[in-house]
């Protein structure tokens, strides 16, 4: 039989096979379009749209304070570096916001429903 701290092993282990990637841009519909491509390319499981967040930032000396969009991507963490690579290709900013954010614990069923939407990497 297995104990509640043995559970909670095994939820943080299948869990630390996932992660949510943010990623801002301009606009919620470029960042829709690549939601969908990634999707598609079965390199996310999902993304949770934010249509509108403020950004206030330095840039090239100056304070800057804009309006963007904002996506949580669910994925595996071993396809960070191919959703990276996408958005670096693809992303009209100079210095896009990507950030990789591991998952401690999480619903067994949602991890296992992520890893089966998005394709393993090694084969």
């Amino acid at each position: 039989m297995v104990d509640d701290r043995e559970a909670a092993e095994i939820v943080a282990e299948a869990a630390g096979e996932i992660c949510e990637v943010v990623v801002t841009g301009p606009d919620l519909d470029w960042l829709a379009a690549l939601t969908r491509s990634l999707i598609e390319d079965r390199l996310a499981a999902c993304g949770q749209h934010i249509a509108s967040i403020r950004s206030v930032y330095r840039w090239q000396g100056r304070i800057e304070d804009e309006t963007e969009a904002r996506v949580a991507l669910h994925t595996r963490l071993s396809l960070v570096p191919a959703i990276l690579e996408r958005v670096l290709r693809e992303h009209p900013y100079e210095v896009p916001c990507v950030l990789a954010i591991p998952v401690l614990s999480a619903n067994p069923a949602y991890t296992q429903w992520v890893l089966a939407e998005t394709q393993d990497p090694q084969g």
